[in-house]
């Protein structure tokens, strides 16, 4: 297990009181790693799960030749150097879930449905709507469609003894059922990243509390509970923990001895002379145990990192907003990677800004954004308003953010940009 410092020593211009965006994120990638523990689970628990290994296809999938549509299946040999039309005899008919095994002439057909094993002999499916019946027999254009048109090859999904599925694959509903048209009743995965959260501060309120001057209450909390849910980890809720120094020692060593991440709200502006940095040190050892950075980022500026005994703790900022957006820039990702899982990047799409964006070079901004279809079908942005690192009705208003980049300066209308949309995650 690397130590901060030599994480550090690895980043080329490393500077925790000046730290780009990229670079802390790079930063959490290298300090950061899968758990080990892996369990069976049956299907129906399986969504949101990482895969623990390469799941090796036991069958092929389809298991058969079959159809691809109604119609007709016949010999695509007869369509060969033909031009005029094409007359079959329909001798049966092919259901799906029951094979048809008959004698056929050389010019008969069969009557076949969606999915039904394709008889001995034929390649071709005619479908219904291209042919006229006349009694027993179809007649078809040649020129309508190629020999082997509308047929299913065996394992033209799936083949056995291959891969089906990558370790490190987060199960959606697609891969969900990809295993159950294997057959498959159960599937090993990682276990549930274990993350513990609270709120800190003598001014948070929990809910329920009557309300104060100066207080306000804690929103902090609910957002993280939402992230984390839908990040599908196994959640440690620890309220609100005061601002007095054996509470919260208590507070981190009672989450670090029970989860891999502790994730903490407020407390960790560089300079504060608060309780909790000073806790947050002595648990982590000394301040080789952990480090306070300035991120060049807006919102969301302050921000620790390091490690509780084998738990990886994650202090962000008060701010509500800043909360989110270094969860999501950072944290997620971070998680991902523990979890094992192979993709833990969000992508980010194109978009046109469709108004001018004031912007300073040196600083990553992240600002809430709403982004729909433009008239000609591409994407369009727009941010939502006021940026205040408090306005949390501004991430409520948002369906995105407009990502832009540590070197850039001013958007003029018009411009090509960054957006990771909330769809999913948040």
């Amino acid at each position: 297990m690397k130590t901060l410092d030599q994480v550090a020593a690895q980043l080329e211009g490393y500077d925790p009181q000046a730290l780009r965006a990229d670079t802390a994120l790079a930063f959490l990638q290298a300090l950061v790693s899968p758990v080990r523990d892996c369990e069976t689970v049956p299907l129906r628990e399986a969504l949101g799960r990482v895969l623990a290994y390469d799941l090796i296809s036991p069958i092929d999938v389809p298991a058969h030749d079959n159809s691809a549509m109604d119609g007709y299946a016949f010999d695509g040999a007869l369509l060969e150097n033909r031009s005029a039309s094409l007359r079959l005899r329909v001798v049966a008919t092919a259901l799906a879930g029951s094979a048809w095994h008959g004698q056929l002439g050389p010019e008969d057909c069969v009557r076949i449905m969606t999915g039904a094993v394709m008889p001995t002999g034929l390649d071709t499916v005619v479908p219904q709507e291209m042919v006229q019946a006349e009694g027993e027999y179809i007649t078809l254009s040649p020129t309508a469609l190629r020999r082997g048109d509308n047929r299913r090859f065996q394992g033209e999904d799936l083949r056995r003894d291959t891969p089906a599925l990558l370790a490190g694959a987060r199960i959606g509903p697609a891969a969900l059922g990809l295993l159950a048209s294997l057959g498959l009743p159960s599937v090993s995965v990682r276990r549930k990243l274990r993350v513990a959260f609270f709120s800190t501060g003598d001014e948070i309120l929990s809910l329920g509390e009557a309300a104060r001057e100066g207080a306000v209450y804690d929103s902090n909390r609910y957002t993280l509970l939402g992230l984390l849910t839908r990040l599908g980890v196994e959640l440690l809720d620890m309220g609100v923990v005061a601002d007095d120094p054996q509470a919260l020692e208590a507070a981190f060593q009672a989450a670090a001895q029970q989860a891999d991440a502790v994730i903490t709200s407020g407390g960790v502006s560089v300079g504060e002379a608060d309780h909790t940095k000073a806790t947050m040190r002595k648990m982590a050892g000394g301040s080789s145990g952990i480090a306070f950075w300035k991120i060049a980022m807006r919102p969301g500026r302050p921000m620790a990192v390091g490690r509780l005994g084998n738990a990886v703790l994650f202090g962000l900022p008060g701010n509500p907003v800043a909360v989110m957006v270094t969860f999501l820039a950072f944290v997620r990702p971070a998680l991902l990677q523990m979890m094992g899982c192979s993709r833990c990047a969000t992508p980010l799409l194109k978009a046109r800004s469709v108004q001018a964006i004031r912007k300073k070079p040196g600083r990553t901004e992240y600002q809430r954004a709403i982004v729909d279809s433009a008239p000609d079908g591409s994407l369009q942005v727009r941010i939502t308003g006021q940026q205040g690192s408090g306005v949390l009705s501004s991430m409520v208003q948002a369906n995105g953010l407009l990502v832009l980049r540590h070197d850039q300066g001013d958007i003029a209308a018009g411009a090509e940009v960054d957006v990771q949309m909330f769809e999913g995650v948040i």
